[in-house]
């Protein structure tokens, strides 16, 4: 099959920027319905590539700062030679899409309830293999990142730090440590931010489990932001430190784990220096 053309990829971009729409305003849409509407438009593409071509344009919003379609994990190996301009020339084209995502991330969304908190938990995401190629930097003409301005709104950083505290709770008492669920400790918002880690809950021996807590409304893959000294804390105390990324806040949240060292568990890219004359 034949390399995927500039027409092809404006109609393709096009479609998933509807369905983002639709998802960022909570409404329902179809998947496959969207795909089978833009397949005469294609030159004889099937369903798995068009859905591929989704993927691919997930990873590129993940690399603007942007939210992805949560029903399309990022595929990162995607045509440097025309898909960020397409994405980008969308952008500039329909700025209301920018205008939503600037007024989806202020928003908190309300006190959710879940059937059973421990059912919350899930296993990391799967780390993607990806041909890795030696170019340059993906230089972006827009407004702001968003997922950075998601993980610095406070409000949402406590909403989802009280999740986090319910499920230590829950998970204590459901070992028969409920001496222990009561010592828990919310850190960040009772001695304040710059310890390390924001909640200090137990393990079921009674030792010590330290958690940062990183909340997004969006998908599972959204990277997170982590400081400096959270990184640091988490090398010195790599038996007792644990990562909890709580997402899909929006609707029916659901967390993974990664305990110790977060260097070793994550790729961590630098994004801002200090810089001294």
């Amino acid at each position: 099959m034949a390399a995927w053309n500039e027409t092809e990829v404006t109609t393709i971009v096009a479609d998933y920027f509807d369905m983002l729409r639709s998802e960022i305003q909570g409404e329902r849409y179809n998947k496959t319905e969207h795909r089978r509407s833009i397949l005469p438009l294609l030159d004889g593409r099937s369903h798995g590539s068009i859905e591929l071509k989704h993927q691919n344009i997930s990873a590129l919003m993940i690399e603007l700062g942007m939210p992805y379609i949560n029903g399309y994990k990022p595929k990162r190996n995607y045509q440097k030679n025309i898909l960020p301009d397409a994405v980008l020339d969308y952008l500039v084209s329909n700025p209301d899409v920018q205008e939503l995502m600037a007024q989806d991330v202020e928003v908190i969304p309300e006190t959710l309830s879940v059937e059973s908190i421990l059912d919350a938990l899930e296993s990391p995401p799967v780390i993607e293999a990806f041909e890795v190629r030696d170019e340059p930097p993906l230089y972006r003409p827009v407004k702001r990142n968003f997922l950075q301005a998601e993980a610095e709104n406070r409000r949402l950083g406590l909403a989802g730090e009280e999740f986090v505290l319910n499920y230590e709770r829950a998970r204590l008492i459901y070992e028969g440590r409920e001496t222990l669920a009561e010592k828990i400790e919310h850190t960040s918002l009772e001695l304040g931010d710059g310890a390390g880690f924001d909640i200090r809950s137990f393990n079921e021996d009674g030792t010590d489990r330290f958690i940062e807590a990183k909340t997004t409304k969006y998908g599972k893959e959204t990277p997170f932001y982590i400081s400096n000294n959270e990184v640091s804390f988490s090398q010195d105390y790599e038996n007792s430190f644990h990562l909890y990324r709580v997402f899909e806040f929006r609707n029916l949240p659901r967390l993974y784990c990664k305990q110790g060292s977060v260097s070793k568990s994550f790729s961590l890219t630098p994004t801002m220096y200090s810089a001294k004359p």
